[in-house]
């Protein structure tokens, strides 16, 4: 990816429709239900996208989501994304990924990915994949994830995904409280986990994991930066300013509309090329002992008097 040449780097992009293999209809219930969630329109071809962020000149990070155990749909090929970052390696970066219940099946595809496509990080979605992420059934792979020193990102809080459907399609929000990650962060500190989204309900445990743990960022994925809760700016204007990440949920959310809403969201100004590129850059191209973020320093933000006080 040339980095000097982009204005940001989205690490939030889905790959909604294959390019190849025979698109499944399975469960196309639940694609309704999340066009209406998110009042957003027809999904786009992988192609669509690149062409897009090529235009705007924002590099992206793409991944299509396994599902296949707990949703019974078939999953976009993780070589078609592969594929397309290939071929457009100057702006855009690929993750796979697969279903922890794959097992060693799982691994063997994994390892294939990384020495045959040179994928670069993994997505998990713990309600779409239906498992908690600290659960030991996944963490052969996380050694694997941890063994090349590469992102892994986890889908965290509400999702759009079976919202409004009866029993909100059979999947369960539980599985995606980001506090599960703080046993991953601590078991594997040379993986770098990435928080996906404004976590509510539950923002704080996502604020506090993120503080506690060197190795794990946010993104800011999913929501209109005008509907963040205040202390999620709090923080990214603050201690977590190394360790925000420009993100949107594409094409749920389309680039242009969340930077516009950035911009009037409360963000200081100086923390505006960290969160829309810099922190990106280091976090997808620095080694994970490299990668650390800066300290604190005199950014930490003060407690109001209804506010906890941070324990040491």
């Amino acid at each position: 990816m040339r980095t000097e040449d982009l204005v940001a780097i989205d690490v939030h992009t889905h790959a909604e429709l294959p390019c190849h293999a025979p698109y499944d209809d399975y469960g196309e219930e639940f694609d309704h239900a999340k066009i209406k969630y998110f009042q957003s329109g027809k999904l786009p071809t992988i192609a669509e996208t690149i062409a897009l962020y090529r235009e705007q000149k924002i590099g992206l990070v793409m991944f299509a989501v396994d599902s296949e155990f707990e949703m019974g749909r078939r999953r976009i090929p993780n070589e078609e994304v592969a594929e397309a970052a290939a071929a457009n390696s100057d702006m855009m970066l690929a993750f796979a990924s697969i279903d922890p219940h794959k097992g060693k099946m799982g691994i063997r595809e994994m390892r294939r990915l990384l020495s045959d496509f040179k994928v670069a990080g993994f997505k998990f979605h713990p309600t779409c994949q239906g498992f908690y992420p600290n659960d030991k059934m996944a963490y052969p792979m996380y050694e694997v994830i941890a063994e090349h020193k590469l992102p892994a990102v986890f889908h965290s809080g509400h999702s759009g995904m079976g919202s409004g459907m009866r029993g909100g399609g059979g999947l369960r929000l539980k599985y995606s409280n980001p506090m599960h990650l703080d046993d991953v962060a601590a078991d594997f500190p040379d993986m770098k986990i990435i928080i996906a989204h404004p976590s509510w309900p539950w923002q704080d445990e996502a604020l506090s994991v993120c503080l506690h743990k060197p190795n794990v960022y946010i993104d800011l994925s999913g929501w209109s930066p005008k509907y963040f809760a205040p202390q999620l700016v709090q923080y990214a204007n603050t201690l977590l300013k190394h360790k925000m990440l420009f993100g949107t949920d594409f094409p749920l959310l389309t680039p242009d509309r969340w930077l516009a809403d950035f911009q009037q969201a409360g963000f200081r100004p100086e923390v505006h090329k960290l969160i829309l590129k810099e922190n990106a850059v280091r976090l997808l191209f620095t080694p994970a002992l490299e990668s650390k973020p800066p300290g604190p320093g005199k950014d930490a933000p003060q407690p109001s008097a209804s506010e906890p006080r941070r324990e040491k």
